[in-house]
């Protein structure tokens, strides 16, 4: 890695991430860059996807990519950028921003722009997730966390009322999922041992949090190379309604219908089927069947981002 005076940057920037606010957030950051000497080029997508093929010829020509969105551009970057031995820096510019709350890295921008050009690269974990018992099969990689039930129903909710301010649409939904949720009677393998619950969410952790600001898993760590599983079984709707605000300081996780166990590796399956979801994005089901189990793995100290010294 170079020093400061000698960084550049290639910022990929996702224009759909916060209802256009990821294109508004390069401007002021560029610019700072470039008067402190820094080289910056920027590109555009239409979606995560469309720019993994540039990640590889950016590490290699020596560049920081930058994720400019929000989670679910951030994690689709992570695994290519840790694949190539990359460095990872973040402009917050999405919806939730959960990984960058749980860094402790703001969406102001001469904070965003002092981190990329004195920060340090510092390892931290990433999540490999796989489908069935094909360990050859190609993996998908996750910063955040993974979770299936009823806030994955909560994501797809987010992402169909975007009308709404951004501080409500999160809320909104996950009042919409509590009151049309079902129960699955969930089957979790951690590190070997199985525990069986009728859940209304499973959530597999490496960040504390997700939907936008929710402290779903307080323990949770990206650098100790531990998943944190938290499970909320079943309870009557207005049961999780009366719950939900605890979720955002963290307080949830002393009820007696909620669990939390670490590990470094988990199976989950259940029956019947509820969507997944990861960082925002959705994932499909969760499988009902152990052969199509879904795999999820810590992968430790995986990426190194930018962040400020310590």
């Amino acid at each position: 890695m170079t020093g400061p005076e000698e960084r550049s940057f290639c910022f990929l920037v996702n224009p759909l991430s916060g209802a256009g606010a990821a294109s508004a957030a390069v401007v002021p950051v560029a610019r700072r860059l470039r008067e402190a000497g820094a080289q910056v080029e920027v590109l555009y997508s239409r979606g995560p996807q469309q720019v993994l093929a540039e990640v590889d010829a950016i590490v290699a020509r020596g560049s920081v990519v930058v994720s400019v969105g929000g989670d679910g551009m951030l994690s689709s970057l992570a695994g290519r950028v840790a694949a190539a031995g990359g460095t990872l820096g973040l402009v917050p510019a999405g919806r939730g921003n959960d990984f960058a709350r749980m860094l402790g890295l703001t969406a102001d921008p001469e904070e965003v722009a002092e981190t990329l050009l004195s920060g340090v690269p510092t390892p931290v974990d990433l999540l490999s997730v796989r489908r069935g018992s094909d360990e050859t099969a190609h993996p998908r990689v996750v910063a955040g966390s993974v979770y299936a039930g009823v806030d994955a129903v909560a994501g797809a909710v987010v992402d169909r009322v975007r009308w709404l301010p951004r501080r409500l649409q999160y809320p909104y939904a996950a009042l919409h999922a509590l009151a049309t949720y079902r129960p699955t009677r969930a089957t979790v393998v951690l590190d070997g041992v199985t525990h069986t619950f009728e859940a209304a969410t499973v959530v597999v952790a490496n960040s504390a949090y997700y939907g936008s600001g929710m402290k779903i898993a307080p323990s949770a760590r990206v650098d100790d190379g531990l998943l944190d599983v938290v499970v909320i079984e079943a309870a009557s709707r207005r049961s999780l309604v009366r719950a939900l605000p605890t979720v955002y300081d963290g307080a949830h996780v002393v009820r007696d219908e909620v669990h939390v166990l670490q590990g470094r590796s988990v199976t989950v399956h259940g029956a019947p089927a509820v969507p997944m979801g990861g960082d925002g994005e959705p994932l499909g089901h969760l499988p009902a069947s152990a052969a199509e189990a879904v795999h999820v793995d810590v992968l430790p100290g995986a990426l190194r981002v930018l962040l400020p010294a310590r």
